[in-house]
């Protein structure tokens, strides 16, 4: 597995990445000053729903009791509560000061030589997966149909609560990203999925066949990179408590795609992909 045990990216870095299509870099991050204010602003918005709907639970002494006990107790009264608080979560300014973080923009230039990096607007959340929750789930995918901005773009992907085997580790496939762009369809799944999560890979188990699938377990402070083309997907959360994590996404202004359709986003910008790029629509399927 491609890794790194430190706070500065290893010299082998750009090649690992280039050739696996993902890197795991393990303490990317700093706890203190940049994860937990993070967890804390989390832990006062969870607090504040709880109070406004008297949820019958005490007031969580700290960001992982919110996220652990607090957050669960509130979905169990109603599931559209936790709507409130996913939507909320997305705009705590140090989530958004990490996003923007100049580190993010040294790690991009350094994997994508003579690049222009912007953040994909839209792309930068908070996921909030909770256990059994199939509807919300990401099935194997690349993240260009549902991003679009630039087939040259990469996933920033961290944990903000430890990721255990029971909790449902992302999915990837290393090296599946140089097979290039996989046309896709949309299909609800059986569960009412809709906008990217209905995406489809066509042929997706022939496909999926051809690559070893690897589950990296993480920590928060952790930053696991994936190339816009690397397969993957959300495993499957079996735990008992929900899967906090943090994604972002960079692309590449430069890249020539991203420059023929305007660097356009896909369904977080409100625009389908096949609006944009018709030829992403997998051959067999009418739209």
């Amino acid at each position: 597995m491609s890794k790194f045990r430190s706070g500065k990216p290893s010299e082998r870095l750009s090649s690992d990445f280039a050739s696996q299509g993902y890197f795991l870099l393990e303490k990317f991050y700093d706890h203190d000053s940049e994860i937990r204010p993070v967890q804390e602003g989390i832990r006062r918005i969870v607090e504040l729903v709880a109070k406004k709907y008297r949820i019958d639970t005490p007031a969580p002494a700290t960001p992982e009791e919110a996220m652990a006990k607090t957050y669960p107790a509130i979905i169990a009264v109603n599931r559209i509560y936790g709507t409130e608080v996913y939507d909320a979560v997305k705009q705590i300014p140090a989530f958004w000061n990490l996003v923007g973080h100049r580190k993010n923009l040294e790690l991009f230039a350094l994997l994508r030589s003579d690049s222009v990096p912007g953040i994909a607007a839209g792309g930068a959340g908070i996921r909030i997966d909770n256990p059994r929750e199939e509807k919300y789930r990401a099935t194997w995918h690349q993240e260009f149909p549902a991003q679009l901005r630039s087939i040259d773009g990469i996933v920033f992907w961290s944990p903000l609560l430890p990721v255990t085997n029971e909790m449902g580790p992302v999915e990837l496939c290393p090296g599946s990203h140089k097979a290039g762009l996989v046309p896709v369809y949309e299909d609800d799944g059986g569960v009412g999925q809709t906008g990217a999560y209905a995406l489809r890979l066509d042929r997706e188990a022939e496909r999926l066949s051809q690559y070893e699938r690897i589950a990296p377990l993480t920590k928060p402070g952790d930053l696991l990179l994936m190339d816009f083309l690397t397969l993957h997907a959300s495993g499957y959360n079996n735990s008992d408590r929900p899967r906090w994590t943090m994604q972002w996404r960079l692309f590449n202004f430069a890249d020539p795609l991203g420059i023929k359709i305007g660097w356009r986003g896909s369904f977080a910008a409100g625009v389908k992909y096949q609006d944009v790029l018709p030829e992403l629509v997998a051959s067999n399927v009418k739209v």
